[in-house]
């Protein structure tokens, strides 16, 4: 566990810049839009009580770190431990993680970077036992050694450069299995069947709750916004999984009552937009709001924080132990459409489906700075999109608040444009 704290003291958590943070969005959040979903509260309490006054969330076990959805959150349930997900957006952090990463890093990677350096992150980073890092980009990559200088133990997790051959799905389930041992090792505990099917079942209904949620985003006008869509998703890298998937289910029944209702969270002719790219993560969600503030709608997202870490479930031919790990594995590598990968056609025809089932108007690629691999790949997306007559607007920003205005100019153009289309096209 970590012993080496950045900070020689802390003040009350509270007070903190990390707090103020928090606690400015939230507001933002859930109190300058109307009629906000009931069911939404339990989220907005949680990230109040964690992030704005420092509770910690009560889990089971050991903790595990995990800093990308690569790592098999199954697996870690199976040796009961319980995964937190550390990828943090916090521009607090970012500017912490400044101090010893090059100018030019990935804020993303900074942030995370940051927190674990810090005295008093939110989550509580000091208890976990061991950090999964898959070797996603190169600079994920590189942290490893940085996180175990600060005093973690880390478990790197290897991922191929390619997902299509046969070759690059052996040489991942043999990483995923050494997590396995990695895990047995850390809990003493033995991997069977039965607590691998159990964790799996966990899951399954999460994952089955959220597809509810991506299901219920289709409806025209929408049911409610992605500024709250992406703080739900968001609650899943910290919270008691059984907890959060109950508040789902009840937000999906709202959900569905509003429906029956014919409810309408924003304007009729509201542009439907679909984010895609660097994930907003908490609290660095500036984005999407943008986009809601001027009048927009994100009814869908193809993101590593929301869509892409929920939607896909396991698929098990032979309920074995190793048939069922590989089936993990195949999982976590087979249907991904980050950029990380050699080639990426998967993730073109992803964003074409969701398009066409979520009858969007227009795209919003968000590329953080210094994230290389989405600032390549954002050239080929836009010519795919264009190629069906979808405009999309390509945002390179990070986690610093002080291009608010020149964002906000730049999205209240582009809605506006894509009304203008609309309205040339009737």
């Amino acid at each position: 566990m970590n012993t080496n704290p950045s900070e020689a003291t802390a003040p009350a958590y509270n007070r903190s810049r990390q707090a103020r943070e928090a606690e400015t969005l939230l507001d933002r959040i859930q109190d300058d839009f109307p009629d906000n979903p009931q069911a939404m509260r339990y989220f907005y309490d949680l990230f109040r009580r964690v992030y704005c006054q420092g509770e910690p969330v009560k889990h089971e076990g050991t903790l595990v770190g995990t800093t990308c959805i690569h790592a098999p959150e199954e697996l870690i349930y199976a040796f009961g431990a319980t995964p937190v997900r550390l990828c943090n957006g916090s521009y607090h952090y970012d500017q912490i993680g400044a101090d010893f990463m090059p100018a030019k890093s990935c804020p993303l990677v900074k942030a995370t970077l940051g927190s674990l350096h810090a005295k008093a992150a939110v989550p509580d980073t000091k208890s976990l036992e061991l950090i999964v890092n898959p070797t996603t980009c190169d600079q994920k990559t590189k942290a490893s050694a940085m996180i175990e200088a600060m005093g973690y133990r880390v478990h790197d997790l290897e991922l191929p450069p390619a997902k299509e051959s046969e070759e690059a799905r052996l040489y991942w389930q043999r990483s995923v299995r050494r997590l396995a041992l990695r895990l047995r090792e850390l809990t003493g505990r033995k991997l069977t069947r039965n607590n691998l099917r159990q964790a799996m079942a966990r899951t399954a209904r999460a994952q089955t709750a959220f597809r509810t949620l991506h299901q219920l985003r289709k409806s025209a006008p929408a049911l409610f916004l992605g500024k709250d869509a992406f703080l739900v998703t968001n609650a899943y890298f910290f919270d008691d999984l059984d907890r959060w998937t109950a508040a789902v289910e009840r937000l999906n029944a709202e959900l569905q009552l509003r429906q029956m209702e014919g409810f309408q969270a924003a304007q009729k002719r509201a542009p439907r937009i679909l984010f895609t790219g660097s994930p907003p993560i908490f609290p660095n969600l500036k984005l999407p709001l943008l986009i809601e503030e001027a009048g927009g709608v994100v009814v869908a997202d193809e993101t590593c924080s929301a869509n892409r870490m929920l939607y896909d479930m396991t698929a098990v031919d032979e309920w074995l132990l190793n048939d069922m790990v590989d089936g993990l594995a195949d999982r976590y590598l087979k249907p991904c459409t980050c950029p990380i990968f050699t080639r990426n056609d998967d993730r073109q025809r992803r964003l074409l489906q969701l398009a066409a089932d979520f009858h969007v108007d227009g795209v919003v690629y968000q590329a953080f700075a210094g994230c290389q691999v989405y600032e390549m790949e954002y050239r080929s997306i836009a010519d795919v999109l264009a190629a069906q007559g979808i405009p999309m607007l390509y945002v390179e920003t990070d986690y610093s608040p002080d291009d608010m205005g020149q964002l906000s100019t730049r999205i209240e153009a582009f809605l506006e444009s894509i009304k203008t289309r609309k309205r040339n096209a009737r």
